[in-house]
């Protein structure tokens, strides 16, 4: 059981809540993955000119190499010291990331793993990605240095040394999650992370004080009502945020997905959107992005080969996209998406867009909600922005009341607005902020977003 925390300046008068992004900018990426000199281009050639606030990276200390499976994506998660040295870069490389990635307001984020060490069964050596040896089973890391006593063992009740039950505090506090050497998490220089589904004994509201925490609710109730799954509809989203059960918004980070519950791990289960499922993907990141609740982080994956049996994707350990077990350079196609493997969502026209939408509307109220009763819904950010959803079986045709200004708009899910021409959908926003929509249940992106920006 995990959180995020977004832990960033701890200070006084709420300082640790805010993302500390430049002004103006409202959402960040997970670059999951990614070696440190593609993240260091990527700031510099994309991210800061599309408005992106900053970049979530891997887990940047040694780790343990696994050979089997050969080199999974969760190697990262089995740290062997606190060194900067992993298969994205060495610490040269991961200081000049973050000092190019700065130079162009883009700030890094790390997914840092303080709670464990690595498995318990890996095998004592040095085999790790700088070199240091570790022996697990001792629980000998001397590298950092942790040695038996700075481990949980003499704490855990459990006759496996394992979490048991989820539902019991003390275990999930001192026992080991899936064989991971566990902290002693009341020495103060370990602290932990946990999800919490709302049902977990130890409760997001615990890590308040730290920084904005992940709120692991909002992409599995989201998945859930845009799968329509249990009767749920889009005009329930109203009071979408708090309405719902979670946590305050000035304390949580948003997503639709992240690197584990994408791979059917950690919170949200079946119901979680990914972009394999690309349609209700991009309404559902488009939604997030024009909300006001949280601060938002978009995904960025890569693609693997998925082999389902029994229900299970036996596939889901695979790592990134490599040569030998070095990852492959992210290499950008004419059409600006990526190859050699990465999905690249953050680059998708409709999810870059949005990013630039939450931009522009940042501040503004939540306003002009309308919907059909079922799932067609629109809603405003004062008068910077108006975005319509049509997640029925058959076409929306409507006038609403927008609340922007009166003039020609580009609609910025279907097309860009380049030298002040639209590539895509054109809406007409008459004198009294009304404007006709007309959404085909068979378009390929059911929904329509513009702002203040996209006048034409």
């Amino acid at each position: 059981m995990k959180f995020f925390l977004l832990l960033l300046a701890a200070g006084f008068c709420g300082a640790q809540y805010s993302p500390h992004t430049v002004s103006g900018r409202t959402s960040i990426v997970h670059l999951f993955e990614w070696r440190w000199d593609d993240i260091a281009l990527e700031c510099e050639r994309y991210l800061a000119p599309k408005g992106f606030g900053g970049v979530q990276v891997s887990p940047p200390n040694e780790n343990a190499i696994i050979n089997s499976p050969f080199r999974p994506w969760w190697e990262r998660y089995q740290p062997v010291s606190y060194k900067l040295c992993t298969r994205s870069g060495s610490e040269d490389e991961f200081r000049d990331m973050v000092t190019r990635c700065n130079n162009v307001g883009v700030r890094i984020y790390v997914d840092a793993v303080i709670n464990h060490m690595s498995g318990s069964g890996v095998s004592a050596g040095t085999s790790s990605t700088c070199g240091s040896y570790f022996n697990p089973g001792n629980r000998d890391f001397p590298a950092v240095p942790y040695s038996g006593w700075d481990f949980n063992d003499g704490k855990c009740q459990t006759g496996s040394g394992e979490i048991e039950n989820y539902q019991d505090v003390n275990q999930v506090r001192d026992c080991r999650l899936v064989g991971l050497v566990d902290l002693a998490l009341g020495k103060d220089y370990v602290r932990s992370k946990v999800i919490d589904m709302g049902t977990e004994p130890i409760k997001g509201s615990e890590y308040f004080g730290n920084g904005r925490v992940t709120e692991f609710k909002y992409g599995a109730k989201l998945g859930t009502v845009l799968r329509k799954w249990n009767g749920e509809k889009l005009r329930y989203l109203v009071n979408w945020g708090e309405g719902w059960g979670f946590m305050p918004s000035d304390r949580a980070l948003v997503f639709v997905d992240n690197h584990d519950n994408q791979r059917g791990h950690g919170a949200g289960g079946a119901s979680i959107l990914t972009f394999w499922d690309s349609r209700l993907y991009k309404m559902g990141v488009g939604l997030m992005l024009a909300h006001p609740y949280g601060f938002t982080r978009v995904m960025s994956s890569y693609s693997w080969d998925r082999n389902f049996q029994n229900g299970k994707d036996v596939n889901d350990w695979i790592g990134p996209p490599n040569d030998g077990g070095v990852i492959k350079r992210v290499t950008i196609n004419p059409d600006t998406t990526c190859g050699n493997g990465w999905v690249c969502e953050h680059r998708w026209r409709q999810i870059r867009n949005m990013v630039a939408f939450r931009n522009v509307v940042d501040g503004e109220a939540f306003t002009n909600w309308w919907d059909n009763g079922s799932n067609q819904v629109a809603f405003g950010r004062g008068n910077k922005g108006f975005i319509v959803f049509n997640n029925d079986d058959w076409s929306l045709s409507v006038t609403l009341q927008t609340g922007l200004p009166a003039g020609t708009y580009c609609d910025v899910i279907s097309g860009d607005k380049i030298d002040g021409n639209c590539t895509g959908i054109k809406i007409y926003v008459s004198s009294d902020g009304k404007a006709n929509f007309s959404i085909s249940n068979f378009a390929e992106d059911p929904f329509i977003a513009i702002h203040a920006e996209s006048k034409l």
